[in-house]
């Protein structure tokens, strides 16, 4: 159809019509070589698709690099994880409400910052049994020991990855203390292991046997309270805090209340911006 000096087109014949502007489904050739027209053409489009998925992929690439994080993981917690419903039910609302949660990062980055061979622990004291379904744990209070090996950039890091890992654990960091983060496991990652923070907290921990099952019905009745690529149940042999800011310190032994793994942590994050009292030495 003929207008205005020009030729509406379907856009099916636009190959064959060299210069040929694309709107949506419809094709406009002009007789007048200078006229300008606001379509776009279907070349152009595709660069800029192009262009966008580009910068998209680089995007995530580099949210990739930004913040990964691997290495070891304990935690210990004032109720036995491995057990049967009958002992679980027995110790809710009782005991549970204690936990120590330790990362110690073998390599990686968080908020653009380098952690590897460093570590950082936290001590949580919640309201209820962590991990009950039906009770409310929160709001907990907790306390961070950083490693003092780190730099101020790598301790600002570690507290904003620690936060990130315990979510609502961590909401409430009454203090940050700084002291030797010491980690060892055996090499397939469960069973014996030791996590040492200073002269604050340790967990020492051996695996699991056949004098551990009381009541032949146990299970792991609990999950880790973090992410975790790999957990498996073991005794806490030494459950201890000592530190005073959580109104309260304790010692257990024999519980079999812990879980010896790994973790493979990747996300974005802000830098934590919350700045607690600190507290150095404990080693």
């Amino acid at each position: 159809m003929a207008r205005g000096g020009g030729l509406w087109l379907r856009s099916r014949f636009l190959a064959r019509i060299p210069g040929a502007r694309s709107c949506h489904s419809i094709v406009w050739v002009s007789a007048e070589p200078r006229r300008i027209h606001t379509c776009t053409s279907i070349g152009e489009r595709v660069r800029s698709m192009r262009k966008l998925f580009l910068v998209c992929l680089v995007l995530l690439l580099a949210t990739q690099v930004f913040a990964q994080v691997q290495g070891a993981y304990i935690e210990s917690r004032s109720a036995d994880i491995y057990t049967g419903q009958c002992f679980a039910n027995g110790e809710t609302g009782l005991v549970g409400d204690q936990a120590i949660l330790g990362w110690s990062i073998e390599q990686g980055k968080w908020d653009g910052v380098a952690l590897d061979g460093l570590g950082v622990v936290g001590v949580v004291k919640a309201r209820a049994t962590l991990g009950d379904p039906y009770g409310d744990p929160y709001p907990a209070k907790s306390v961070l020991i950083v490693d003092d090996r780190a730099n101020a950039a790598q301790r600002k890091a570690l507290v904003s990855f620690a936060r990130h890992m315990g979510g609502r654990l961590f909401e409430d960091v009454v203090e940050v203390k700084h002291a030797l983060v010491e980690v060892a496991l055996s090499p397939n990652h469960h069973g014996p292991a030791l996590l040492r923070a200073g002269n604050f907290a340790t967990v020492l921990t051996r695996s699991l046997n056949e004098h551990d099952h009381l009541c032949g019905n146990e299970i792991t009745f609990y999950p880790p309270l973090t992410a975790t690529s790999h957990a498996m149940p073991a005794v806490a042999v030494t459950d201890r805090y000592s530190g005073g800011a959580l109104g309260v310190s304790w010692e257990s032994h024999g519980r079999r209340s812990a879980f010896v793994g790994t973790f493979d942590a990747g996300a974005v994050t802000m830098a934590a911006t919350y700045e607690p009292t600190s507290q150095s030495g404990g080693h």
